[in-house]
């Protein structure tokens, strides 16, 4: 550090008031920095299907109902979520009645929601069972279209759905390709969450996972943040929908999507790096360097992830330039911005975010490969 020369007469006594200074404004403002939190990170929880839309009924004869197992166990999640001080839950019912499907992605879309998770049950006619979660896709097979298919037909209960879905037709396949576009730079976040969620399904539950899939569903077509369509299981499935139609199985499934959220949740806090950034942040005001400079660390902001090679033009990136991006396996990593000082990569993050990347986030790199935001920070530290 470039502290100011002392005279030889006080150097008993200057230095140390200088570091105490220092060192109890940084912890101060750190302090600070964890009690006024910033905006809460806000989970949409969406019950699927509800009043006059049943949804399945699961075996003839059972008595199941899809919008009430579904409601029950996203009032549960959502009841424990709001524990913590941290994250506000906006439900799209809590109740039983209707909703149109493009309403559901409005209540997320105005909430500026970080997260959607649609919460629904599964039927078949053959003995499947299982637990699935969906991301949007244009990965169909027949199996997924089917699934889309039935899930998308709830467009035919409203009496004036052509005014709302630009001709889609839910039984056209072609029709639902369009629908992934726009869910694409949330790829990588949506996946990330399907996993937690299954691992804990299959993993802290000993429920049957089927894995991740993906469909091109309404309810997520619109959505602005990382989403989900989580099925829960199979009421067809005899001793699955027996479960999924319990208080146990229905309070056992709410807790496991309850931690696969908060998993995530701190996921994304380590990665974003909050907490540290605001100490590195606090510490660069304090001695006004640099400290990244000369150690081969650069940092970028991920705005997106896609399948699609695009041209690296303002008009295909909300009219931002400085674009860069990485293919990784089939996906294509698109970053703005490079720099070696982490304040600056906050800067260029508060840009993105303006045009309305809501879920970009800061990665870093050293000599060319990516490592975590924490291990970087630390680097810079040292």
């Amino acid at each position: 550090m470039s502290f100011i020369v002392i005279t030889a007469m006080k150097t008993l006594i200057k230095p140390f008031v200088v570091l105490w200074v220092f060192a109890f404004t940084f912890f101060l403002t750190t302090s600070i920095d964890a009690q006024n939190s910033q905006a809460p990170f806000i989970v949409v929880l969406d019950a699927g299907h509800g009043d006059h839309d049943p949804g399945n009924l699961g075996s003839p004869g059972s008595g199941y109902k899809e919008k009430d197992i579904a409601l029950n166990v996203t009032l549960l999640v959502g009841k424990a979520l709001e524990k913590n001080p941290n994250i506000k839950v906006i439900y799209t019912r809590t109740t039983d009645v209707f909703l149109k499907l493009h309403e559901r992605a409005n209540i997320a879309n105005k909430a500026d929601a970080d997260l959607f998770v649609s919460i629904h049950c599964n039927s078949h006619h053959s003995s499947a069972h299982g637990t699935e979660t969906f991301v949007l896709g244009v990965a169909n097979n027949e199996r997924n279209f089917e699934i889309a298919k039935k899930e998308n037909q709830v467009i035919f209960l409203e009496d004036d759905y052509e005014s709302h879905y630009d001709g889609f037709n839910p039984d056209n396949p072609e029709s639902t390709i369009g629908l992934a576009l726009m869910q694409e730079e949330y790829m990588d976040q949506s996946v990330l969450l399907a996993r937690l969620i299954e691992d804990n399904f299959s993993q802290k539950l000993k429920r049957h996972s089927r894995g991740i899939k993906q469909a091109s569903l309404w309810v997520m077509h619109n959505t602005y943040m990382p989403s989900v369509l989580v099925e829960l299981g199979f009421l067809t499935a005899k001793g699955e929908g027996a479960y999924l139609n319990s208080k146990k199985g229905q309070i056992e499934m709410a807790k496991a999507l309850e931690t696969a959220l908060l998993d995530y949740k701190k996921t994304l806090d380590i990665n974003v790096g909050t907490n540290i950034s605001n100490s590195i942040k606090n510490a660069q005001e304090v001695t006004k360097e640099r400290i990244a400079d000369n150690i081969g660390i650069e940092f970028k902001v991920q705005i997106a992830a896609s399948s699609k090679n695009l041209e690296l033009k303002p008009y295909n990136f909300k009219g931002l330039d400085n674009i860069s991006k990485d293919k990784i396996g089939n996906l294509y990593k698109y970053y703005y911005g490079t720099t070696s000082d982490h304040s600056d990569a906050e800067k260029s993050l508060k840009i993105v975010h303006s045009k309305g990347y809501k879920s970009a986030f800061i990665v870093a790199f050293k000599n060319g490969t990516q490592l975590s935001l924490e291990e970087a920070l630390k680097s810079t530290l040292n």
